[in-house]
C-alpha cells in the first residue's frame, strides 16, 4: 500500500498506493506509512521527503470500513495509532513536503498538516468532514489546525465540514504554493545543502521559549557558518 520511489535528485518519495480507496488508510496501512517514512528519513544524501497519493486523491483520510467496526476502545487506539504517524512525519530531520494532487480529506489532511510544507495543484481540495457523520479529525488534527490556520479558520473547516479549493486553502496559509507539479517543488528545494535544509526544518519546528530557541538558533548558525564558509567566501569573488 504504501511505496517508495528514489530519484537521483535528493528526493524520496512516500506514495500512498491504494487509488481506488482513494488512498484511505487502514490500521495496517498506516503502521506500514510511520516505517517508510522512518526508513526514507535515515537515507543518506536525502535532502526531503516527499509524501503524495497514487492517482486521483492524496488521501480520503481513514478507511470508513475499518472505523464503521471500532468501538470506544479501539477507537480511542487507532486516533492514538494516526497521531504516532503524524508525529513521526513532524519528526523527521528531513524536510517533508506534502505533494498534495487532488482531495486531501479527513486524515489526510491531517497528515499533509504534519508535513512541513504543503504543496498544492489547482485540483487539490481540503477538508475536515468528520462533523457531518458525528466524528472529527484526532489524528492531531484539532491541534495542527488552529496552529497553522488560526482558531477562526480552524473552527469554520472542523464545524462546518465544508470542502475549501486550493486558492482558499492559499488564503488561509493552509498550503504555501499552488503549481502544477508539486514534485517540481521537492526538486529544487532538495538542491540546497542538505545539512542545512535539516537545521532549518529543526529550527523552524522550536516551540520552545523564544530565548532558547535564540540560543539553539545562534549556535546552528555558527556550525552552518564553520561548514560553508568556502561557500560564503566564493560569493564575494
Amino acid at each position: 500500500m504504501i511505496e517508495t520511489a528514489e530519484a537521483d535528485t535528493g528526493v524520496v518519495r512516500v506514495v500512498l498506493n491504494r487509488p481506488t480507496a482513494r488512498n484511505a488508510l487502514t490500521p495496517a496501512g498506516l503502521e506500514d506509512l510511520a516505517s517508510t517514512i522512518e526508513a526514507a528519513d535515515e537515507r543518506e544524501a536525502v535532502a526531503v521527503v516527499a509524501l503524495q497519493g497514487a492517482g486521483e486523491a492524496f488521501c480520503a483520510g481513514a478507511d470508513l470500513d475499518a472505523v464503521a467496526e471500532l468501538d470506544r476502545e479501539t477507537g480511542a487506539d487507532f486516533a492514538r495509532l494516526g497521531q504516532r504517524v503524524a508525529r513521526t512525519i513532524e519528526d523527521c530531520e528531513t524536510p517533508v513536503v506534502a505533494a498534495i494532487d487532488g482531495p486531501a480529506m479527513g486524515g489526510g489532511l491531517e497528515l499533509a498538516l504534519a508535513c512541513d510544507l504543503r504543496v498544492a495543484t489547482p485540483r487539490s481540495t481540503f477538508g475536515e468532514p468528520g462533523v457531518t457523520f458525528g466524528l472529527f479529525g484526532a489524528w492531531g488534527g484539532t491541534v495542527r489546525l488552529p496552529r497553522i490556520v488560526g482558531d477562526g479558520n480552524a473552527m469554520d473547516l472542523a464545524l462546518s465540514g465544508r470542502t475549501i479549493d486550493a486558492e482558499t486553502a492559499r488564503r488561509m496559509g493552509l498550503v504555501s504554493r499552488i503549481v502544477d507539479d508539486p514534485m517540481a517543488v521537492a526538486t529544487t528545494l532538495a538542491e540546497n545543502p542538505l545539512e542545512t535544509m535539516a537545521i532549518l526544518a529543526d529550527r523552524i519546528r522550536d516551540r520552545d521559549t523564544l530565548s532558547t530557541q535564540e540560543q539553539r538558533e545562534a549556535v546552528a548558525f555558527g556550525e552552518s557558518v564553520e561548514r560553508h564558509r568556502d561557500d560564503v567566501r566564493a560569493l564575494r569573488e
